[in-house]
C-alpha cells in the first residue's frame, strides 16, 4: 500500500480514534488531548499518510505551524532554544510541531512534516546536516538551521543559520582565567568534527598563546558534552603529576561533572581549582558553587532563527545566510584568583 492510498479512515483505525479526531489533529483544531494528538501523529508516521493540499487550503493555503526537528528535548540547552523559538512563533500567531531525531526515522519525519503540516522548518543542532541534506533540499519549504553542529563552506551553504560566536566566547573564558593569575589551564573539549568543539579549542589555544603560554596536549582532554564524561575527563586531569589550577569545560554540563570530580578528590572549587563552563543554562546558577560560564543567548538564538524563518515564509528573505550572535562572560563563584602553591597542594 502506497502512502497516497492511505486514507483518513486508515489512520483513524490505526490510532483507535474517529476520523473527525484525525481531521482535527491534522488541521490543528482545539479540543484534542496531547496523548491523543501524539497517538494520531504516530499513526500518520507509521502509515506514511500524506496530508493533501486540500487540508492546507482550510487555513487559506497556510498551516500557521512551524516544524521543528531537534536532536533531543532532555537538556536545558535544547529547552532554552525551543523556548525562544516558541515565544516568537506564538507572538506571530503560529504553533510549533516538534519532532525529535531518531536514527531510523529522521528522514521519514522530515518528509511527514513537509506533507502539508507546516509552513517552514527549523533544524535545531543536528550533529551534522549531511544525513538530512538530500531530504531538506527536496522540500518545497523554507528551512533555517539553529546552532548547527557542523558549518558548511560558503559553497555548500544551502540554508540560513543562526549560531553563537564560539571562538570569541572561548577567548573571553581564557582572558578571565588568565586575569585571575592562572597559567596551567586545562580544556575539556568535545568531538573534534563539531564546529563548537573546534572553535572553542581554537579560542583556548590562542588565549594561551597571547599570554606566551605554550599549549600542553596533556591538559587537553575530550568529552561528549555529558556530565559523566566531564567527570571522567577531570579525573584524568587531576591524576597528572602537576594538576591544572583551572579548567575550561566545553559546556556547562561537562563543567558540572568536573566540579563533581574535584570535590570527589577532596579538593575545593575555586580555592584549589577554578572551573568555567559554556552555555549558561539555567542550572548553572543553581549548582554549588554557582558556575562561572560563557553565555550563549539561547533564547535569542531560538527567537532569531524563528524570525529568519518567518521572513523566508513571507518572501522577505533571510537577514543573512549566517547570523552569529555574541557571547557574554557571566562571573559567579566557581572561579577565583590563583592561590599559592602551598595552599593548593
Amino acid at each position: 500500500m502506497t502512502s497516497s492510498s492511505i486514507t483518513l479512515a486508515d489512520v483513524a483505525s490505526q490510532a483507535g480514534v474517529s476520523k473527525m479526531t484525525v481531521s482535527k489533529v491534522i488541521n490543528k483544531k482545539p479540543g484534542i488531548s496531547e496523548t491523543t494528538r501524539q497517538r494520531v501523529m504516530q499513526a500518520v508516521d507509521e502509515l506514511g499518510y500524506t496530508v493533501h493540499a486540500s487540508a492546507r487550503a482550510l487555513a487559506g493555503g497556510r498551516t500557521h505551524t512551524l516544524g521543528v526537528v531537534v536532536s533531543s528535548l532532555d537538556s536545558q540547552y535544547f529547552s532554552e532554544l525551543m523556548r525562544g523559538a516558541d515565544m516568537t512563533a506564538r507572538d506571530a500567531g503560529l504553533e510549533l510541531l516538534i519532532s525529535t531525531t531518531r536514527a531510523s526515522h529522521e528522514h521519514r519525519n522530515i518528509g511527514r512534516l513537509a506533507h502539508g503540516l507546516v509552513d517552514g522548518l527549523l533544524m535545531v543542532f543536528p550533529a551534522s546536516l549531511a544525513p538530512y541534506e538530500r531530504s531538506l533540499r527536496a522540500l518545497s519549504l523554507p528551512v533555517v538551521v539553529i546552532a548547527p553542529g557542523t558549518q558548511a563552506s560558503a559553497e555548500q551553504q544551502h540554508f540560513p543559520s543562526v549560531d553563537a560566536d564560539h571562538y570569541s566566547g572561548a577567548r573571553q573564558a581564557m582572558q578571565h582565567l588568565l586575569s585571575l593569575g592562572h597559567r596551567r589551564i586545562a580544556f575539556i573539549g568535545g568531538p573534534p568534527h563539531l564546529t563548537p568543539s573546534r572553535e572553542r579549542l581554537r579560542g583556548y589555544r590562542e588565549g594561551l598563546l597571547t599570554a606566551s603560554i605554550a599549549p600542553d596536549a596533556a591538559l587537553q582532554v575530550t568529552s561528549d558534552f555529558s556530565q559523566r564524561s566531564g567527570f571522567q575527563a577531570a579525573r584524568e586531569l587531576l591524576a597528572l603529576a602537576e594538576r591544572p589550577t583551572a579548567i575550561f569545560a566545553l559546556n556547562d554540563v561537562s563543567a558540572f561533572g568536573a566540579i563533581e570530580a574535584i570535590k570527589d578528590a577532596g579538593l575545593r572549587v575555586p580555592e584549589d581549582i577554578s572551573v568555567i563552563g559554556f552555555d549558561n543554562i539555567p542550572q548553572a546558577s543553581q549548582v554549588f558553587p554557582a558556575l562561572t560560564t560563557i553565555e550563549q543567548p539561547l533564547l535569542e538564538m531560538g527567537a532569531a532563527g524563528t524570525r529568519q524563518l518567518l521572513n523566508l515564509i513571507q518572501g522577505v528573505g533571510a537577514v543573512t545566510d549566517r547570523l552569529i550572535v555574541p557571547t557574554e562572560l557571566i562571573i559567579r563563584a566557581s572561579t577565583g584568583p590563583l592561590l599559592s602553591v602551598d595552599r593548593r597542594m
